[in-house]
Parts: C-alpha cells; sequence; structure tokens
C-alpha cells in the first residue's frame, strides 16, 4: 500500500456519476490520498439533464496553489479531466511546475470530444490548446475522436491498425510521450484499449456492449491512474481500468437499467484491492 499523494483536477458534477464525484472514490479505493482542484461547479452533469447550473472557478485556481506553494504541500502524481478553457490548461501547466514532488507523476485524459464532434461550448481551436497540456504529460489517455482533432488526422468509424498506429505516431510526432488510446474496436463485438510506451505498442480488448453510459471515461482514467499509484506498469493498468470499467457498465445495466446517468460502481468499489493484487 502506497501513502503517496495524487491531485486530480477537473470539474464536479454535484449530481452524476461523472469526473470528480467518480475520481475521488474510485482513487481513494486504491489506496491512494486523493486531493482535488474543481475546474467548476454544476448542479448536474450535462448529459441529458435540462436547466443545470454553473460556476467557473477559473479565478479560484491560482490562489489555491499559491496557498499550496506557502504551505510547502507538493504533490505525488496528478490526473487531470475535463478543463473547460484554454485559461485553465495554462493553470495546470503551472500546477505541473510548481507543486509537483520529485519525480511526480503527470496523466492526462484530454476530455473534450467523442463520436467524431468536440463537445459544445468549446471552440474549434480548442484541441490545440489541449495538445499543449499533453506534451507535458507522461501519459495521456485519449479516445480516437480526441487523439485526431490533436493531430488533424482523419476521424473514421472504420479502420485497422495501421491506422491506430499511425494515429498513434501522430500524437508521439506532436511530442506525447506514452499513450493509452481507448474505444479502439478492431471486430464489431470487442472493444478495448492500445497501449503504446517506450516505443512499444500492446492492445488489450473484451466484449463490446451494446450500449455505453456516461461517465465511463472518467471510470477509466481513475483506475488507471490509482493503479499507476499503486505500482502497476501501464500495460496492467490499462487492463484494470478496462475490466472495471466494462464491469460497472455490465453491472449497471443488469441491475439497474432505469439509471440512465451514469454507471452505478459504487457497489463495486471492493473489487478494485482484488484487481490491484
Amino acid at each position: 500500500m502506497s501513502n503517496k499523494r495524487i491531485l486530480t483536477v477537473q470539474d464536479i458534477s454535484c449530481v452524476g456519476q461523472c469526473s470528480l464525484t467518480v475520481a475521488l472514490p474510485i482513487i481513494s479505493a486504491c489506496g491512494i490520498e486523493t486531493c482535488v482542484l474543481p475546474s467548476a461547479v454544476l448542479s448536474t452533469h450535462t448529459g441529458g439533464f435540462k436547466g443545470f447550473t454553473f460556476r467557473d472557478l477559473t479565478d479560484d485556481i491560482p490562489l489555491i496553489v499559491k496557498h499550496w506553494q506557502s504551505e510547502g504541500i507538493k504533490f505525488d502524481a496528478f490526473y487531470t479531466g475535463y478543463l473547460g478553457s484554454a485559461e485553465q490548461i495554462a493553470h495546470v501547466i503551472n500546477i505541473f511546475n510548481s507543486v509537483a514532488a520529485d519525480g511526480a507523476l503527470r496523466i492526462v485524459d484530454p476530455a473534450m470530444a467523442d463520436n467524431g464532434v468536440l463537445y459544445a461550448g468549446f471552440p474549434q481551436d480548442f484541441p490545440k490548446e489541449m495538445l499543449k497540456l499533453c506534451v507535458v504529460a507522461d501519459y495521456i489517455i485519449p479516445n480516437i475522436t480526441e487523439a485526431c482533432l490533436m493531430t488533424d488526422v482523419e476521424f473514421k468509424t472504420e479502420y485497422d491498425e495501421a491506422y491506430i498506429k499511425n494515429l498513434i505516431g501522430a500524437l508521439v510526432d506532436k511530442g506525447a510521450k506514452n499513450i493509452i488510446l481507448t474505444g479502439v474496436s478492431y471486430t464489431p463485438d470487442t472493444t478495448g484499449v492500445v497501449v503504446f510506451e517506450n516505443g512499444e505498442y500492446s492492445y488489450y480488448s473484451h466484449k463490446k456492449l451494446p450500449t455505453g453510459s456516461h461517465g465511463t471515461g472518467d471510470v477509466y482514467a481513475s483506475v488507471f491512474a490509482g493503479a499507476m499509484m499503486r505500482g502497476k506498469s501501464a500495460v496492467d493498468a490499462a487492463r484494470i481500468a478496462a475490466d472495471f470499467t466494462f464491469e460497472t457498465i455490465e453491472f449497471t445495466q443488469q441491475s439497474y437499467p432505469e439509471h440512465w446517468y451514469g454507471v452505478c460502481f459504487e457497489p463495486l468499489l471492493h473489487k478494485l484491492e482484488g484487481l490491484l493484487r
């Protein structure tokens, strides 16, 4: 068990299983002290709820970091998720440089797009801003859409291994180091993740469920971060994250089919310790 400390920077939805309400319990269940820096506060997430409230916390970020510096607080790892603006990205880069312990691990989930398009509200140049954060990270966890937008590679829904390797190569050419590419499906009934680390490729696949769920990317990235902090290799962390995320989707769809706004991961948190062993 580790006593290391990780900081996760992303928004918090008061209701809705995503972002910080996923990252905090999951990484904590991995046995890691989990500190949070909310980039915004929403009454609910934006996937299906109407009339939600939104409070941007960009102006608070440098004040929080200044206090940490005055207290000598440092972090052994960082994990970032949804960031709402180029200004927030600049703040995170400063955080990486100012409150990192020696050898701190930097994990970035460039959460900004899916299914070939940017999320609503992002300007078209936002992927270029996100790339600035990705190139200073040790590991990035994009889906295919996000990787394409950051590299100007054509997005495709049907592809082969050569296309995926070209996409990863384009990220490396842009300055990315180690890449965990999610949502890679070479056959209609499977999906998986490609791990590119130190020039080597690995692929892990599992059964593809007919429908997805909101927030599962956050579940995946949180488990990956927690597993890496527990000393797992990137390949093992990617596999553990995939297995846990798949189980949460399957469990929710079978046990709580009316639960539409996220996955019921909480009843399965006790299984993380076994997976990490």
